[in-house]
């Protein structure tokens, strides 16, 4: 496949508001543009036949190939570069030759481009109006995103005559065309552990103080058990490096359900190499089997999914994973891992794989998904003033976004210790979701070319509190020598804590929908509070906000047997439903400022039956959300209050309305599901304004 620099034909019509200088180093992802470098001594080529000889015409240093995507990365010398890359796009044994990049301020995580490039139309676009519009670029198409209206995944062609990054900048201000992004392959970071120094040492499920234990610093595991230990129909999916399914404490009937190696690309997802006992240790800490030896898992009684991840978060990677997990029946699907990346926004296709399996799994009642908020003790989403970084890879303001433990679909996890406050290496900000029990140590990162490094300033000075203890790989080859480890930690091991609260929960009232599960979970937290401030970049944000939320610990340490309690409480007061009606309204709708009238959006139910269930999903921004009041309005006009003016200062927010979080709505249960219903958001004061971005209807009946 051949892709010229210059694209004849294509740079005329203007099709995009990116600078032609920018077009090849822009990469276009979940609404932003990232700024990539070449590397200078590398490039990627993919054979058309698989395994086939690598071409001597290629001047080349070294060469290897990327596992599990066809690529070879060719290592060269600077001045050979472009030679040996023209040289690659002439050979007919080559499909595909690009060179390899670098996110600007990320340092040492390359960027390799497939031939992918994922686009949405917009609705009013016909077919014939859409190939018109491609044809210039010679794009074949593959298949539809689903879940995803009017978005495809297309090819680049042997007559393709730009890369896809380039084709992706010239589509991506196009009128008609809603998003362009070429396809991404980016190493998944290997999480780092952080080290600190059999069930009597598993102080995070319950204890009774200590050296180094605060009150109530545990999850309160004991009376969650006194009502569930697990049930093996609830499946947690756990995707990582590798587990040891020999560990005695995986064994059991009806333990291991649909194991799957995506990097071996078999069954068995055993671990291959000496790095290799992460996934082991996550595991442990939320299904360890009670055996009366070893450990226990906070979910001891579930059933445990095992997946070996591929090392990579490119597109396909993810739905794999994904799509694996909720077709085979997960319930809770637990990624303790990130991207090896500072500022990594999810594609159009891996936000619909993850919403994909948390709304439609376990046959529409969605599966849990969790994911660790990172060790670096920075936000979530948000820029942070870098300095004093060894060689100064990172200085000045610096963007930093986990694109997977931001998905509003996700719980995104922080640590604490077991001293209740902040573990110093957690990441945070207003995405936190819930915090759970682990280690603390100085914060850190891995990036593909430096390996792990301590982010900075340096910590002096000690950082107490105890280590989390859990299953280790067989023999001496993991953490320990042994069968355990008692030094595990980082968001990686509070992420399965959750986990297992997570499916303690489904297995007292599996009929929760995954938002439900999500609610309960922050609605029954312990609320810890840590004045103290940070010892590395010295704020404050362990008290919570008028919405009952700390950029720390989000709604506050998880509690497993309030939890249990709560979930238990609600299936007592639940109706049996037959079937859900799902509707949505996805157009936006701007709120007029301090107008009584307000901002109306409908959805119509054609569909008969009496209310048994409701849910609500309601998606705002806007400038000041306190200044706002949300109401429903039934087909029978009775108007119901969902929001009062007490969002404060947050700008955007996805809630979910149940009668179990908005009890008023058990005031409308009963009554016909059909006709016209009407979301009615008004806004109470001057000066700010916002929209109705959109919101969703799941009527059981």
């Amino acid at each position: 496949m051949t892709f010229g620099s210059q694209g004849n034909g294509t740079e005329e019509q203007g099709l995009s508001g990116v600078p032609e200088e920018s077009v090849g180093i822009l990469l276009q992802r979940g609404g932003e543009e990232l700024r990539l470098r070449k590397v200078r001594d590398r490039a990627t080529i993919r054979l058309k036949v698989v395994d086939g000889d690598f071409p001597a015409e290629i001047p080349f240093l070294s060469y290897k190939s990327i596992p599990q995507t066809e690529l070879i990365e060719i290592k060269v010398g600077a001045e050979n570069l472009e030679t040996a890359i023209a040289i690659a796009r002439r050979l007919d044994s080559v499909a595909f030759a690009s060179h390899v990049y670098r996110m600007v301020k990320n340092p040492g995580t390359f960027v390799y481009l497939t031939d992918e490039i994922t686009l949405q139309f917009t609705a009013d676009l016909d077919p014939d109006e859409r190939d018109a519009l491609l044809e210039p670029f010679a794009l074949q198409r593959l298949r539809p995103i689903t879940g995803i209206d009017n978005a495809f995944i297309y090819q680049l062609t042997p007559q393709s005559r730009e890369n896809p990054l380039k084709i992706a900048n010239r589509l991506a201000g196009t009128l008609n065309i809603l998003t362009a992004e070429a396809n991404i392959i980016i190493r998944q970071e290997a999480l780092y552990r952080p080290k600190d120094e059999l069930y009597n040492q598993q102080w995070y499920l319950h204890h009774n103080g200590g050296r180094q234990l605060a009150p109530a610093s545990h999850i309160d595991a004991e009376k969650a058990w006194d009502i569930t230990r697990g049930v093996r129909s609830v499946v947690v999916a756990v995707a990582d490096d590798a587990i040891d399914l020999n560990h005695p404490d995986f064994q059991g009937e009806g333990k291991i359900v649909a194991p799957k190696d995506f990097k071996g690309e078999d069954f068995l997802p055993l671990p291959e190499y000496p790095q290799e006992s992460h996934g082991t240790a996550c595991a442990g800490v939320a299904v360890a089997e009670e055996t009366g030896t070893g450990v226990v898992g906070v979910a001891p009684g579930c059933a445990l999914m095992p997946l070996r991840t591929s090392g990579f978060l490119d597109d396909r990677s993810i739905e794999a994973l994904f799509e694996w997990a909720a077709n085979k029946g997960a319930s809770v699907i637990s990624c303790s891992w990130g991207a090896a990346s500072l500022n990594f926004p999810l594609s159009l296709r891996q936000r619909a794989a993850i919403n994909r399996a948390a709304t439609k799994g376990r046959d529409g009642k969605g599966c849990v998904v969790v994911f660790a908020a990172g060790n670096a003790n920075r936000p979530v989403n948000g820029t942070i003033y870098e300095r004093k970084w060894q060689r100064n890879i990172l200085k000045g303001p610096t963007k930093w976004l986990s694109g997977f433990a931001a998905h509003p679909d996700a719980i995104a996890v922080s640590a604490c210790t077991s001293l209740n406050q902040k573990s110093a290496y957690s990441n945070w900000g207003k995405q936190i979701s819930v915090s759970a029990p682990s280690n603390n140590a100085p914060p850190g990162m891995w990036f593909q070319e430096t390996g792990f490094v301590h982010t900075a300033p340096p910590i002096s000075g000690s950082l107490p509190g105890l280590g989390i203890f859990t299953a280790d790989r067989l023999g001496r080859l993991g953490y320990a020598p042994g069968n355990f480890t008692r030094d595990f930690g980082g968001t990686s091991s509070a992420c399965p804590v959750v986990a297992g609260v997570a499916a303690l929960v489904l297995s007292v009232n599996p009929d929760l929908t995954a938002q439900e599960v999500k609610q309960i979970l922050q609605k029954s937290t312990d609320k810890i509070v840590d004045r103290n401030l940070d010892p590395q970049l010295g704020m404050q944000m362990g008290t919570y906000d008028q919405n009952g939320h700390s950029q720390w610990f989000g709604y506050g340490k998880v509690n497993a047997f309030k939890a249990v309690g709560l979930a238990q409480k609600q299936q007592q007061t639940s109706q049996k439903v037959s079937k859900y009606i799902e509707k949505s309204n996805e157009r936006s709708v701007a709120i007029p400022d301090n107008d009584s009238r307000g901002a109306i959006s409908r959805i119509e139910v054609r569909e008969s039956g009496i209310l048994k269930d409701i849910q609500v999903m309601v998606s705002l921004e806007h400038d000041f959300l306190g200044d706002l009041e949300v109401y429903l309005k039934t087909p029978t006009n009775r108007t119901i209050l969902l929001q009062g003016r007490t969002l404060g200062a947050r700008t955007q927010v996805q809630m979910t309305y149940t009668p179990a979080t908005a009890p008023i709505l058990k005031q409308i249960l009963n009554l016909s599901a059909r006709g016209t219903w009407t979301l009615w958001a008004v806004d109470r004061a001057v000066s700010d304004t916002g929209k109705i971005q959109r919101w969703a209807l799941r009527l059981g009946v």
